[in-house]
């Protein structure tokens, strides 16, 4: 028996190391909040056509997808989002130097051979002039839509789809499984068609080309149908899909409640949109909207699930949401007061300019890489081993 530190044979017993204690981590934010943080960039980037403001708003949802994208197979589909948002970038300039702009110019850049169409093609034209004016309208136009897939591309990086869906309604439970199985299918797509690409350079066979993609498009193609039906068969023995015994007149409330909500949402959209609904617009919003959540709390008294430890909307949930909301609602109302900065002319054709506030309205969307938790990797690569 040691005695003092030694032991019965003289040497000393090496000091014991005491265990530390593992630091609690904060939660990861709520998925929905940075749904609506990317869907509220996108909606402001349907307000203005200014070529720099829409860069600012692909600069600030890198930013946070850069900082706090999770390591998951999941969240590596921004890059492919950036690359669809470039094709399409490329395709709307193609319509328009080949099919012709609505926007007349005086700038001829050059012009192709017109090719004559018949007299029920009246309106479409093939070739003739390109003018800068036009260019230019198709460059704002397809920029704005390029901004709105990177910013649904980052809400697909960061929000965790299976935590999504323990959070949506009982009532659109199913409709959420369909949704979440679609969403995963293409971030586990580029997954395997990175992977398999990656073993046939190892090997030394050709990756690229027409033989290549088929050589890695069969395989992938094959472990889609197979992750399909290990899926259906876990969803199958999990129970998915089984519903509560309900009265009939519960069910009929809830559809009654939900469609009119549904077509009262409608109507106060569209009465909003209009200068002669500007009065009964709001009302009828927010009473389909009420109605609507009625039913959606109806019917999830069918759902027959519970949920395990589930993800809590917190303050940094409603400042990240906040956030997005700000930058929709701050360039909606430069928009309407300011037009001339938000959407630059093309006739007569002249450099669009920064305007000050709108630009730092955008920047209250980097909130979200300041104040949510570092993604676990990340966090682990900084403690002291």
């Amino acid at each position: 028996m040691p005695v003092n530190g030694r032991s019965r044979g003289g040497g000393t017993l090496p000091a014991q190391a005491s265990t530390p204690t593992p630091r609690s981590r904060p939660r990861p934010l709520h998925p929905g909040a940075w749904w609506l943080w990317s869907l509220s960039l996108g909606t402001a980037a349907t307000r203005t056509t200014n070529p720099l403001l829409l860069t600012l708003l692909i600069t600030v949802s890198a930013y946070v997808v850069a900082t706090r994208r999770p390591d998951a197979p999941w969240a590596r589909s921004y890059g492919a989002f950036v690359k669809l948002a470039l094709a399409v970038l490329l395709i709307r300039l193609l319509f328009a130097i080949v099919l012709g702009s609505p926007i007349p110019g005086t700038q001829v850049i050059l012009t192709l051979p017109e090719v004559p169409l018949p007299d029920w093609a009246q309106g479409i034209r093939l070739g003739g002039r390109v003018t800068a004016e036009g260019l230019t309208y198709a460059l704002y136009d397809g920029l704005k839509l390029a901004t709105l897939l990177i910013c649904v591309g980052a809400a697909n990086a960061l929000a965790n789809p299976s935590r999504l869906l323990k959070s949506l309604p009982g009532a659109l439970y199913e409709m959420g499984v369909a949704v979440v199985v679609a969403l995963t299918f293409a971030p586990n797509l580029i997954a395997d068609v990175q992977r398999l690409r990656a073993a046939r350079r190892l090997r030394g066979r050709p990756d690229n080309g027409i033989r290549g993609l088929l050589h890695v498009g069969l395989p992938v193609l094959e472990g889609a149908l197979e992750r399909s039906v290990a899926l259906a068969a876990a969803m199958d023995a999990r129970g998915y899909g089984r519903t509560a015994q309900v009265p009939p007149a519960v069910r009929r409330t809830t559809a009654a409640l939900t469609l009119g909500g549904l077509l009262g949402v409608c109507a106060g959209t569209y009465g909003l949109l209009t200068a002669a609904g500007a009065t009964y617009g709001i009302p009828v919003l927010l009473a389909g909207l009420a109605a609507a959540l009625a039913g959606l709390w109806l019917g999830g008294r069918r759902s027959l699930r519970t949920r395990y430890r589930p993800d809590r909307w917190d303050a940094r949930a409603w400042l990240v949401t906040g956030s997005g909301v700000a930058v929709a609602a701050l360039l909606a109302l430069a928009a309407a007061r300011d037009p001339a900065a938000l959407h630059p002319g093309v006739i007569p054709l002249v450099a669009p300019t920064l305007p000050v506030w709108p630009a730092a309205a955008v920047l209250l969307g980097l909130l979200p890489a300041f104040i949510t938790p570092a993604p676990a990797s990340a966090s682990a690569a900084k403690e002291p081993s």
